[in-house]
């Protein structure tokens, strides 16, 4: 199962790439293309002039280079409400598969852009109610806020981020419409990538969860071709029970801070030295560990077209941890005390030595765009780990096919590696009734993975209105190791999700 995802995502990666760099001479899109945002005229005042966008902002930043070259800022307020409904065939993600089920959505979203001469700020709500028609579910909150703060001055900026979200499930391959398909967002074109938390590694079990993202980054000029960024961040995952699956989702919170130098060799190409840190700890005792990054990176831009990332280095992760042990030993240790054993606990310290990484490709066709992103790195284990060694793929693609109808094609794929053993308090979920019956809470899985396909249909109706259907597969599978019986265990879930949908979308208000 493995290698059949890994082979799907890399041969999606590789013949796009190849569509990307055989292109010549592409353009941006041409005003009124299908599925872009209205956005008004500029609202500044003569005297009161917003900065000036950065096209090629520093590799080692938060910031992503504009594929609309020299775009004009604008301030705006839009409103905007999506109804769909979707018939989800194990929409609890059970292990072995489940029965169709159907869930309702109803949302409404306020997005607020505010200029003035050295300030920036961005605002975004999405909130509404999901119906779940799955036994004991009902209706679910949905919420979503993120707040973007940019103070400028002339050589370097400070940016204040947060995003906050509260939903009913898992972020990554999320259902169009669904809310949180992307995980944790944020606003214009700042990207809050999987190194600062908050990730959606998998939609295991419907237990909803808060997820908080709080950043501030410096960015400053030291001379025309060379700059320093500097990001702190914090972050954590809060669970709240395990309504549908089973599982005892494990918490998490992260803090985090990266320092970066980035030189121009050439008006398209850029070099950067980064070091990031990241200290995890988990909501089950005595699992903290740390992580040291070290990276070198390449980025090659050219406005309107192309932006290419790519970065590789060492990655030095300390573990200081307890973890369960048997008396006399057991395989696994979950066999402990039904085979009349004492469970104990023992402190494990270790180094180990990895590589991290990362590249992203953003393309611009005549008509179409293209977004591929790949991370390799520390995580917090999505819920289902206490830490995990990550390695996430994501590729998207977006083509208008007439002046009306628009098509999206959306694809995934994570491997996540148990990065700590199994504590004393998470063998002890597993008594003799449930570890027979093949549901302890925790599993003794060394890794598991996640995988998503699907397609959506956009129709316009007007400048305000559009309607879409999309079609989605989602997988999620332990390795073998999950089943600790021999006898019948389900190790993969399988959910299959069809929505129609209708978006209002008015044109924005201006600001004066």
């Amino acid at each position: 199962m493995s290698r059949a995802w890994k082979i799907l995502v890399v041969s999606v990666l590789f013949s796009a790439a190849q569509g990307a760099w055989a292109q010549e001479n592409p353009v941006p899109p041409t005003e009124g293309t299908t599925g872009q945002v209205q956005e008004p005229v500029p609202a500044y005042g003569e005297n009161n002039p917003p900065a000036p966008p950065n096209d090629n902002p520093p590799l080692s930043g938060l910031d992503l280079p504009s594929l609309e070259p020299h775009a004009t800022p604008v301030s705006y307020l839009q409103a905007g409400a999506t109804l769909n409904q979707s018939a989800d065939s194990n929409v609890g993600n059970a292990l072995g598969g489940g029965s169709f089920t159907s869930v309702s959505r109803a949302l409404g979203t306020l997005t607020l852009h505010r200029l003035w001469s050295n300030y920036d700020l961005g605002l975004e709500y999405v909130g509404g109610v999901g119906y779940y028609s799955y036994t004991g579910q009902g209706f679910r909150s949905l919420q979503q806020m993120n707040f973007d703060q940019k103070v400028s001055w002339k050589r370097g900026q400070l940016s204040v981020i947060n995003s906050f979200s509260y939903l009913p499930e898992g972020t990554f391959g999320g259902a169009y419409g669904s809310l949180g398909s992307a995980g944790a967002q944020s606003l214009g074109s700042t990207g809050l990538g999987g190194f600062w938390g908050g990730n959606g590694l998998a939609a295991l079990g419907l237990a909803s969860r808060i997820t908080n993202v709080s950043l501030a980054a410096i960015e400053q000029s030291l001379t025309p071709k060379s700059a320093v960024t500097a990001t702190a961040g914090y972050s954590f995952t809060h669970f709240y029970g395990n309504e549908s699956s089973g599982v005892s989702f494990i918490g998490s919170s992260q803090v985090s801070a990266q320092a970066g130098y980035d030189h121009t060799l050439t008006s398209h190409t850029q070099v950067a030295l980064i070091y990031g840190y990241q200290g995890f700890d988990f909501s089950v005792g005595g699992t903290a560990f740390h992580s040291h990054v070290v990276q070198g990176l390449y980025g090659h831009r050219i406005s309107g077209r192309m932006d290419l990332m790519l970065g590789a280095g060492p990655q030095l992760t300390l573990i200081d941890a307890q973890t369960a042990v048997c008396n006399p030993p057991s395989d696994p240790v979950f066999l402990c005390t039904l085979l009349g054993g004492t469970l104990g606990e023992s402190t494990v310290r270790r180094t180990s030595l990895g590589v991290a990484a990362q590249a992203r490709l953003r393309y611009l066709f005549s008509k179409s765009s293209l977004a591929m992103n790949y991370e390799r790195l520390q995580t917090n284990g999505g819920g289902v780990f206490a830490g995990a060694q990550s390695d996430i793929a994501s590729v998207s693609l977006s083509r208008p096919l007439t002046r009306i109808w628009q098509l999206v094609l959306d694809m995934g794929y994570t491997h996540n590696d148990r990065v700590q053993p199994l504590t004393v308090q998470q063998v002890a979920q597993c008594t003799s009734s449930n570890f027979t019956q093949g549901s302890c809470p925790a599993n003794d899985a060394t890794s598991y993975q996640t995988g998503f396909a699907g397609a959506a249909l956009h129709r316009n109706f007007g400048r305000s209105w559009h309607a879409f259907a999309s079609y989605q597969f989602n997988e999620v599978a332990f390795d073998s190791s999950f089943c600790i019986t021999s006898t019948a265990c389900n190790r993969i879930s399988n959910r299959q999700i069809v929505t129609l949908g209708l978006d209002w979308t008015p044109r924005p208000m201006r600001l004066d």
